[in-house]
């Protein structure tokens, strides 16, 4: 899952949580998991919060569900982004107020896990069996220390390199040939040279696609100690390559998601390095632009490399305080453990499944007429297990915001890539008491 609100960081409830640096038991026992069977006989009702196309789809669903499980019944309450993560965190702080089941974003589940390690429910006996079946970036970031699952996968954020064939074609240019990020650099010059665009579009006042590409190289912004990661050579060396994109002029600047819409529609530049939720994004806002796209794995850093990297994604979590975890556990079965289930999520509401078994179903091998007949879904499903892991923290909005501060002093401003971020750790660290890993 994917909204504009993800574009610019904002400060929630979960980011004050952050910053105290203090560890919340929730309010209510912890949820061991004991309790829960797989297949268990569930009955009773339960209610759901999420938002956007997630609730819509879990309506749908819940529907579904009731249909073949009588005696049951499914309320899911569309809370809206905006005050979502305020209300989550409110519950659990208080111990009381939260419904059955939550969705979370990815990047917050280590948050919420870490600030409030007794209010969520363990889901292991649910779904332990099917670790192997699941976006393993995305199982990864569910768990806790102890290795047992709180957030289960939902929806990944695979990414791939989007780019315009009409011109590359006009540049003289083979897309095949680009096998690294220096070569893609190289083609930028070239296509600029001959049709005047740019080589791609970013926000580099909210850092661009720095983490992706940081991630690529299977790295976060904090290392698996949880130590500052900020100013490693990867990222050193992922913001001195966006510096001299933009010094070579290669880099289309557009300040939040409507002015990137926009420059995709207007055809500024020649690539995306995005999300496959993108795809849905091309086809609704720029149907004109229908048979000038393809899509293929990222450029790599360095031979061997990982080809991919995540930008978004959501799960699905029963806080420790739910009143009918067995049904929650069943119903969250039966969205996120089945095949069918996943892929009309991905037909209906364009939610890419982290349910690997569901990316080998008929609809994803399917071509696209608006990729001149690529099977896109097709390419993305081979990348989502090629995700590299990396470390997410209680400090992450934190880091964010010092790394976005650090891409715009270098990219926008010129200053040397290792002091931006050697400047960014120091401050990381002041902030959140940790240290910078060396």
């Amino acid at each position: 899952m994917k909204r504009r609100g993800m574009w610019a960081a904002a400060v929630t409830a979960t980011a004050a949580l952050a910053l105290s640096g203090c560890a919340f038991g929730g309010g209510a026992p912890a949820g061991a998991g004991g309790d829960l069977k797989k297949d268990g006989a569930a009955t009773g009702e339960i209610t759901i919060w999420s938002w956007d196309v997630a609730a819509t789809a879990l309506k749908r669903l819940g529907a579904d569900y009731e249909k073949a499980h009588k005696g049951t019944k499914i309320t899911v309450v569309d809370i809206g982004y905006d005050n979502a993560y305020d209300k989550i965190s409110v519950g659990l702080q208080a111990g009381t107020g939260l419904p059955d089941v939550i969705t979370l974003e990815t990047d917050k589940n280590q948050s919420y896990i870490t600030q409030f390690p007794k209010g969520f429910t363990d889901l292991t006996p649910v779904l332990g069996d099917e670790k192997a079946d699941f976006d393993p970036f995305k199982w990864d970031t569910g768990t806790d220390k102890d290795g047992a699952l709180r957030m289960a996968p939902w929806d990944s954020g695979t990414v791939g390199l989007f780019y315009r064939t009409d011109y590359f074609e006009a540049a003289g240019i083979d897309p095949a040939s680009v096998k690294t990020w220096d070569d893609l650099v190289a083609a930028g010059e070239t296509i600029k040279a001959k049709t005047g665009h740019t080589l791609l579009t970013a926000d580099l006042s909210s850092g661009g696609p720095f983490s992706m590409m940081l991630q690529q190289q299977g790295q976060g912004l904090f290392d698996e100690n949880g130590d500052i990661a900020v100013s490693s050579p990867a990222a050193v060396q992922t913001l001195a390559l966006l510096q001299t994109m933009q010094q070579k002029g290669l880099i289309k600047n557009a300040k939040g998601w409507d002015a990137s819409v926009t420059s995709a529609k207007d055809g500024d530049s020649a690539v995306t390095p995005e999300a496959v939720w993108w795809i849905g994004t091309l086809e609704g806002e720029a149907p004109e632009l229908s048979g000038k796209y393809a899509v293929r794995d990222l450029p790599v850093f360095a031979d061997g490399g990982a080809p991919t990297s995540n930008n978004g994604g959501s799960g699905m979590a029963i806080p420790a305080q739910a009143k009918n975890p067995q049904l929650a556990a069943d119903f969250m079965a039966f969205v996120l453990a089945n095949t069918d289930n996943q892929a009309s999520m991905m037909k209906d509401e364009g939610l890419f499944p982290a349910y690997l078994p569901a990316l080998k179903s008929d609809y994803f091998q399917q071509s696209s007429d608006y990729f001149s007949g690529q099977k896109v879904f097709q390419t993305f499903a081979e990348l989502t297990p090629k995700i590299p892991s990396i470390t997410f923290t209680s400090d992450q909005s934190v880091a964010a915001d010092a790394v976005s501060n650090a891409v715009a002093a270098a990219v926008l401003n010129g200053e040397d890539p290792k002091k931006a971020l050697d400047d960014a750790a120091k401050q990381i660290a002041n902030s959140t008491g940790r240290k910078i890993a060396g």
